[in-house]
């Protein structure tokens, strides 16, 4: 009735197990690498260097802060946006 020879179930179980696991194991890692991604997003800027509307806001704040003059202010903010970033 059963034919032993031509079937290897414990193989064949063995196999579906592995299988099983691998796909649970790239799913749940995908899931984390998607989260990962888009929950930082682009907000973050690179490494070492500061981004163009940071620099004048610090400098809008130190011209409200009185520690700098309107003249100096307006130079700065000029050579701000006329200099080319590196």
């Amino acid at each position: 009735m059963y034919n032993h020879h031509l079937s290897s179930w414990g193989w064949d179980y063995a196999l579906m197990f592995i299988g099983m696991a691998l796909f649970w194991s790239l799913l749940i890692v995908g899931i984390f690498l998607l989260i990962r991604y888009v929950g930082h997003g682009s907000a973050d800027p690179p490494p070492g260097s500061l981004p163009r509307h940071s620099t004048e806001t610090m400098l809008a704040e130190r011209f409200a802060r009185g520690e700098i003059d309107e003249d100096e202010y307006k130079n700065r903010l000029t050579v701000l946006r006329t200099q080319s970033s590196p």
